[in-house]
């Protein structure tokens, strides 16, 4: 699209009535075309409208207390999209479970050192009880919301990295519902040892397998299959060495 054409001339309040009517996933490349469109993107007022008329009823929510704040209407829509298109539950929106989600992936993906998981844990468990969640409804929103995280992350060193350390952290003693998860832990060995198991080097594999050991028995034999990868590796080496 020409950025000279008529369409392109448009003023700022019927650009931001024709783009929230445009699907989510192309707002991103529209946003590009021209710095015009990618202000409007930047703005309150864009968020507001959008806000507005995909959820009309978000209007009427009340600030809630906790550690997580609501934020501004883009982060707003954020949350409430990631509600409703990742969790949906029992078909309500609940604004605060998009808010928890978008703070534990940033949380793990732009912190260089994350806090541990116990810390953030126990913010998300906090940040339920606040806002009137019962104990086992925190508990099961909290798994619900780290497994949905941990599915999501982007495959690369720095998640490589990050899962290592989770997978590596010691067991802490704490009450209900601020334990962790063992679904959740368990799927962060599943990604370790499937969907990372090029990262795992010698050390790291053994490392991460004896940790697995001592919290899951019997570990799936797809985790061990890594190891007589790294034993005709070894065998191979050694038999490399010795022809040299």
């Amino acid at each position: 699209m020409s950025v000279d054409s008529s369409f392109g001339k448009l003023p700022d309040h019927l650009l931001t009535e024709i783009f929230i009517r445009v699907p989510v996933s192309e707002w991103a490349q529209i946003s590009c075309v021209k710095k015009q469109w990618a202000n409007l993107f930047r703005g309150e007022c864009l968020w507001q409208a959008a806000l507005a008329t995909t959820f009309p009823l978000a209007n009427q929510a009340k600030r809630w207390p906790g550690p997580i704040p609501r934020g501004l209407s883009k982060r707003r829509f954020a949350a409430l999209y990631v509600s409703k298109h990742i969790f949906s539950l029992d078909g309500e929106i609940d604004e605060i479970v998009g808010h928890t989600y978008l703070f534990l992936k940033e949380q793990l993906e732009l912190s260089t050192m994350p806090p541990s998981s116990s810390i953030l844990h126990g913010t998300i468990i906090d940040q339920f009880i606040a806002c009137g969640k019962s104990r086992d409804m925190a508990d099961d929103l909290a798994s619900q919301i780290w497994l949905a995280v941990l599915d999501n992350l982007e495959e690369n060193e720095h998640t490589f990295q990050i899962l290592k350390r989770l997978a590596q952290e010691g067991d802490v003693f704490l009450p209900y519902p601020y334990s962790r998860s063992i679904k959740v832990q368990w799927r962060v060995f599943e990604k370790l040892f499937t969907d990372f198991r090029d990262c795992l080097d010698h050390v790291d594999y053994y490392d991460v397998l004896a940790c697995a050991k001592t919290k899951f028995q019997p570990i799936p034999s797809t985790w061990l299959g890594v190891t007589l990868c790294f034993c005709l590796l070894s065998h191979l080496e050694e038999n490399v060495r010795l022809k040299n």
